[in-house]
């Protein structure tokens, strides 16, 4: 979110604890317990002390696309209601490697990768985070200090059945395939995080459902408070089947230029758009659902709604103005049939593409030329040899 969009966010300190949990509901795949939660918010309304709520992030890749962004900004909507967000660098469980998802062991990254990544990835993270609000901590604090025996007495506290339940670790136990004991060790060693954050709530992806549930059972055998388990869905990426994902080049990054964000935004599905307004924006239940009734009646057509969708987006990580720069861009060539203002020739090998392959050619293609104008700029003006 940029810096005028943060002035502008909703700030709801003085809602009930009803009005908390409707607001805190939007989106939300899985909240376990949800009488927890209620409870854990009556306490802090009684005291009039915030709870911990904490996001853990391994910097396993430098950028941050609309898929990221989805659990990120339910930090933020806590961040709104006056509870403490914790945003947690996991520069220590990087260099171990998270198993969710895997369908092999995944090499290990190196500690300057980790902490380049880090860098980056906070910098992005506060285009939606409120910088001066966040506690910004990381997990080699207190897992960079332990002992062997700390880690055998770590162990100590789960059984190898319940572990071996994950469904990552029995699909390839049922395919003979291998599990390194360190990837047995990843939810163990995370749950400290929990317990040393001493958090209340900790969010994550639905896939990280079974990390979560470790790290409330670890804090529960370390005599603390259980947190509460707080899951998000994963975004669909646009085209419509798998999870927004860079490698799969189906995702919008949020450091993109807003036309690319906009074409890209644009080439979602009718029906997908309605899942990206309620994770991607701040737009009421009841609004969304009007917007939906809408569309179907003929009253608003689904490019205006998908247009809003986008302008909404952007104007979160690039401001309004660019976002209705953007707009009139994409409204000038794509409706009224203009030449866009800034012409590249982009050549491709004969074949069929989708819009999608087309728009992320383009972006490649936009990115490199814009890299290659700064070197020239940086030689013309002496910064480079």
């Amino acid at each position: 979110m940029s810096e005028a969009g943060k002035k502008s966010a909703p700030q709801h300190p003085q809602k009930s604890v009803e009005e908390q949990l409707a607001y805190l509901r939007k989106g939300a795949a899985e909240i376990i317990r949800e009488e927890d939660l209620k409870a854990k918010l009556d306490q802090s309304a009684k005291t009039g002390k915030p709870l911990r709520v904490y996001l853990g992030v391994d910097p396993t890749a430098p950028d941050i696309h609309l898929g990221h962004t989805v659990v990120i900004r339910k930090l933020k909507h806590f961040q709104d209601l006056g509870h403490t967000a914790i945003f947690l660098i996991g520069d220590f469980s990087a260099m171990i490697g998270d198993p969710t998802g895997q369908s092999e062991t995944r090499p290990p990254l190196t500690r300057e990768q980790v902490d380049a990544n880090a860098k980056t990835y906070l910098d992005q993270v506060f285009k939606i985070l409120d910088r001066g609000k966040t506690e910004v901590r990381y997990n080699s604090e207190w897992l960079g200090k332990m002992s062997s025996y700390d880690v055998v007495r770590l162990c100590g506290h789960y059984r190898l059945a319940r572990m071996l339940e994950r469904e990552d670790f029995r699909s390839r136990l049922d395919n003979n395939l291998p599990i390194s004991v360190h990837e047995l060790l990843y939810p163990l060693l995370t749950a400290l995080d929990a317990v040393n954050l001493k958090s209340d709530i900790e969010l994550g992806a639905t896939e990280q459902k079974f990390n979560i549930l470790i790290h409330r059972d670890i804090q529960r055998e370390y005599g603390l408070s259980p947190q509460v388990v707080f899951t998000m869905p994963i975004l669909v990426g646009l085209d419509g089947v798998k999870k927004m994902s860079k490698s799969l080049g189906n995702y919008v990054g949020i450091t993109e230029s807003p036309q690319e964000m906009f074409g890209k935004l644009m080439s979602i599905s009718d029906d997908l758009m309605w899942s990206y307004y309620e994770l991607l924006t701040d737009f009421e239940e009841r609004v969304i659902v009007r917007l939906k009734e809408e569309v179907r009646t003929g009253v608003l057509h689904p490019m205006d709604a998908k247009m809003q969708l986008a302008h909404t987006i952007i104007a979160n990580f690039h401001g309004e103005q660019a976002a209705r720069a953007a707009r009139d861009e994409f409204q000038r060539v794509f409706r009224n049939r203009e030449v866009p203002e800034d012409v590249r020739e982009i050549h491709l090998q004969a074949g069929d593409y989708s819009i999608l392959q087309i728009l992320t050619k383009v972006a490649s293609r936009n990115r490199e030329a814009k890299r290659k104008d700064l070197s020239s700029k940086e030689q013309l003006n002496g910064t480079k040899p």
